[in-house]
């Protein structure tokens, strides 16, 4: 007899294109993933997968199955949401997300998943956006909240929040006539994101002008680096002010007034699209509204 944990194994398999990697999502062993794909083959009367040296393929007889099963697995997640008590969600959800979100709400959107769903785990991962992208689409996390939808046909996502981003520095930097020019700004060192973000490349094309002397360009993965560095004077920082609000009132740090613009940092939550997407789905709900809190709070 066909049952959904058969299914539900194959087409973890089929779409990992791994054995190892489909016990990895479902919490099982290789030994046990095998078992139930020899006994889903026994039931059809068919052979599903074609394995070699280098991955796991679906055979054609495969592929036929994958769209029956993927449809009857959403159609059981959607009567399990539409029918059960939405508290009794359980398991783990691996959550990636970028450091921007750290420092203004996780940790409110944490106690309202926790108030939400107690049967729910969270493991968490900080990282930066295009690495939080890639890990995402190799579906070794479930939800991220990153900058920037990622665009690729398997991946669901909602807008999460967006932040302005400005230049501020710590006031015994030096008295500044305001607004400073940006030919001004490029004789300080320059602090930001980690190399490869999209905000670290527009500070980085804000800069690159002939007219401009070359500029000294300091990237950190790590944020709270970035606002140590500022506040110890070492140079401009470009951030978006909402993280350095602390700083900002205790007058370690002060808004640098320029005409010289960077763009939003704009944030969503994303997660690969399944027939087992409930989870994410939820806690993306719960993201979403968390921010819009955070926001207007602020």
């Amino acid at each position: 007899m066909i049952d959904f944990k058969g299914l539900e194994t194959f087409v973890w398999v089929a779409t990992l294109g791994s054995f190892r990697g489909a016990a990895q999502k479902l919490h099982a062993t290789q030994p046990a993933i095998s078992q139930r794909i020899s006994q889903l083959e026994q039931d059809l009367g068919v052979r599903l997968l074609q394995r070699d040296s280098r991955a796991v393929t679906p055979t054609p007889y495969g592929r036929a199955l994958l769209v029956y099963a993927e449809k009857l697995l959403s159609l059981r997640a959607e009567m399990l949401s539409t029918l059960s008590d939405t508290s009794t969600l359980r398991g783990v959800l691996r959550l990636g997300v970028a450091e921007t979100i750290v420092h203004t709400w996780l940790s409110r959107f944490i106690k309202r998943v926790d108030d939400t769903y107690p049967g729910l785990s969270l493991e968490i991962e900080v990282d930066i956006s295009p690495n939080l992208r890639d890990r995402l689409l190799a579906q070794e996390i479930d939800l991220a909240f990153l900058l920037g939808p990622p665009s690729a046909p398997s991946v669901r996502s909602r807008a999460l929040c967006s932040y302005p981003v400005a230049f501020v520095a710590s006031p015994n930097i030096g008295r500044l006539e305001e607004p400073v020019p940006i030919a001004v700004l490029a004789t300080f060192p320059i602090i930001t994101f980690s190399r490869n973000t999209l905000p670290y490349v527009a500070v980085r094309t804000l800069f690159n002008r002939p007219e401009l002397p070359p500029v000294r360009l300091h990237a950190s993965a790590s944020l709270a680096t970035v606002v140590r560095m500022a506040v110890e004077g070492l140079g401009i920082a470009v951030i978006p002010p909402v993280i350095v609000r602390n700083e900002m009132a205790r007058g370690q740090l002060r808004l640098v007034e320029t005409l010289a613009r960077v763009p939003d940092l704009v944030f969503s939550s994303s997660w690969i699209g399944n027939p087992d997407t409930r989870a994410a789905e939820r806690v993306a709900q719960i993201a979403i509204a968390t921010a819009a809190d955070a926001i207007a709070d602020d």
